[in-house]
């Protein structure tokens, strides 16, 4: 299996039933999906995968379907959300005899926030317990790390491979990229700027609008890849009034709409998120009539 985690990398959705229960068929035709629209990886478990829901026997068997589906066409990435290091070092080891390429793993996010020699620590000693190659998930409002303390932990632990940079400050994404160390990755989270991002020389994204238009991600960077910046700004700016009608806390849910609408069975959220609401469902039809002109 490549190893190579750059590119469109979606964090896809997993589907459903109505009484929470995880669709397994539906779940092998959202990865089937992906791999129509070429994506360069698969992400499972992240945030628009409601990864924050799994169980730890759910999220085993998840990422074995996973390796199963793909057949080592791209690379698998495991997400990791949960609240302590013992229980992220104790899903690291549940996968390692699959073709797992890396883990996106949160900082800890209950509310007690650990100092920045904590979250160095936590990084470190997941990285000493599991062969698989870390890669940290920068997405919690109030744990979310600095340039600085990102940069130290990926030259101090070389299991840590890379930084995927969420939120909406594309400054930080930048001063990250000049300060990076040499052979560690950025992927662009910020799923407005996705283009920026990309210009400024991210090596990818794992990011929300990948999972719900993945073909039309592929176009841009690829626009991005090959220098047409004139077609690549046209996608941006579809991009961005579709990300606009998608982002809401119900964001997975939305995604899960967004699919739907273009064939592909997603189930529903996991309560108590809610469905996609009505007014929301139009702003999506029509956003994703026109961005999917760009699909590849």
């Amino acid at each position: 299996m490549s190893t190579d985690l750059t590119g469109i990398i979606p964090p896809i959705v997993t589907p459903f039933t109505a009484d929470g229960e995880i669709d397994e068929q539906a779940f092998r035709g959202v990865i089937r999906f992906m791999l129509k629209k070429k994506v360069h990886g698969i992400c499972v478990g992240g945030s628009s995968g409601e990864g924050h829901t799994y169980t730890a026997e759910e999220f085993k068997r998840l990422m074995e379907v996973t390796v199963e589906e793909v057949k080592g066409a791209v690379p698998v990435v495991a997400g990791i959300i949960v609240n302590s290091t013992r229980d992220a070092i104790a899903r690291a080891k549940s996968i390692e005899h699959l073709d797992v390429a890396a883990l996106q793993v949160t900082p800890v996010h209950y509310v007690f926030k650990p100092d920045d020699d904590a979250t160095y620590r936590h990084f470190k000693a997941l990285t000493e317990a599991t062969k698989i190659p870390v890669i940290i998930y920068n997405v919690v409002p109030w744990n979310y790390l600095s340039p600085a303390l990102l940069v130290r932990i990926m030259r101090e632990v070389p299991g840590v491979i890379g930084v995927k940079q969420s939120a909406g400050d594309m400054k930080l994404t930048a001063d990250l990229l000049i300060s990076l160390p040499p052979g560690k990755k950025v992927y662009c989270a910020v799923d407005a700027l996705l283009y920026c991002g990309f210009a400024l020389g991210a090596h990818g994204t794992i990011a929300a609008n990948p999972a719900a238009v993945p073909g039309v991600c592929v176009s841009l960077w690829n626009a991005v890849q090959a220098g047409d910046h004139k077609k690549a700004l046209e996608i941006h700016q579809a991009l961005l009034r579709f990300w606009n009608a998608i982002s809401a806390d119900n964001l997975p849910a939305n995604i899960k709409t967004s699919l739907a609408l273009q064939g592909c069975s997603t189930g529903v959220p996991r309560m108590p998120m809610p469905a996609t609401s009505p007014e929301q469902l139009a702003n999506i039809r029509r956003e994703l009539d026109n961005v999917l002109r760009y699909d590849n």
